[in-house]
């Protein structure tokens, strides 16, 4: 039904496309059908700029590019609809995601572009918060949560009496189905009680603005805004204090909350419209040092070629 090339924290993959043909190039007309991309925000400035760079090639001339951010449910309905050409995808596609697009005879290859470290953010300005554990987080976001863990100090008793502003991702962002996977056992396991939002631009803005707020988001959009944001250690399986960073996903130390970054393109554009080949081929090769203009992180050396 698809081709799949699995990732994991242990693998660092990238994918090698063959170089298009001059006879290839010469046959993309200006009337070519834009490539439809939806899905994922924090794999959006990693496409962005793939996007941005690709056009300063002589492959992209006639290509059009439509990228929107929809959060990785949405992306996956597009997919498995045909609506796009490409998905982004903070999370791999599901079972229920799998059998809508075999019902409708989609296929497509899984690539993986980068790690991603989901990052706790506090206020910048927030004294009493340095180090988070995955049970404290689970005690504040959890459904059973609402209308009961409001307060700073409910979740460690020297902190604050404080009401706490959560702000998230809203339920069509992969976000807030790796968070509620890994940290609520369930990625529908959460409460529903905060700002929520698939623009990660909103979950920046909620935090930054509020001395007393909570939120999670992508490490690509907390290491653009840290001069708004602090970002909370994490306590690993090994009850260590780790912060997000490139060493420490790399040395997979800043855990659970590390995880892969993907696109997913649909088969049949791939191997019938040049262009959208072309594209894939671009973000593909340049996937490190896109992955690095966005904050994110690149992967290692190990190499999974498409034939």
């Amino acid at each position: 039904m698809f081709a799949s090339f699995r990732s994991t924290l242990a693998l660092a993959a990238t994918l090698v496309f063959p170089v298009a043909s001059g006879v290839a190039l010469a046959q993309q007309q200006a009337s070519l059908r834009p490539i439809r991309i939806s899905g994922s925000s924090t794999v959006y400035p990693i496409v962005q700029a793939g996007i941005n760079a690709f056009r300063q090639t002589a492959a992209s001339k006639g290509v059009g590019v439509s990228l929107k951010e929809t959060g990785s449910s949405a992306g996956f309905r597009d997919l498995c609809s045909g609506r796009v050409e490409i998905s982004n995808a903070s999370r791999p596609i599901n079972s229920k995601e799998l059998k809508a697009c075999a019902d409708r005879g989609i296929r497509f290859i899984e690539v993986p572009l980068a790690f991603d470290a989901l990052s706790v953010v506090v206020h910048r300005g927030n004294s009493w918060a340095n180090t988070i554990s995955p049970q404290q987080l689970s005690l504040l976001w959890n459904r059973n949560a609402q209308g009961r863990i409001n307060n700073w100090n409910q979740l460690n008793p020297a902190w604050p009496k404080r009401p706490i502003k959560l702000c998230g991702p809203g339920n069509d962002s992969g976000t807030f189905d790796y968070f509620n996977k890994v940290i609520n056992g369930d990625e529908d396991n959460s409460r529903r009680d905060y700002t929520a939002s698939e623009d990660d631009n909103v979950v920046v803005n909620c935090v930054a603005k509020d001395p007393q707020a909570l939120g999670y988001l992508g490490y690509g959009w907390f290491r653009s805004n840290a001069g708004r944001l602090k970002a909370l250690a994490v306590l690993n399986p090994k009850g260590k204090a780790v912060q997000p960073s490139v060493q420490t996903v790399l040395q997979s130390k800043y855990q659970p909350l590390s995880r892969v970054l993907f696109i997913y393109v649909n088969d049949q554009a791939l191997n019938e419209r040049p262009e959208v080949r072309n594209l894939t081929s671009f973000l593909v090769a340049n996937a490190p040092s896109l992955a690095t203009k966005a904050n994110y992180i690149p992967f290692a050396d190990s190499t999974i070629r498409l034939l």
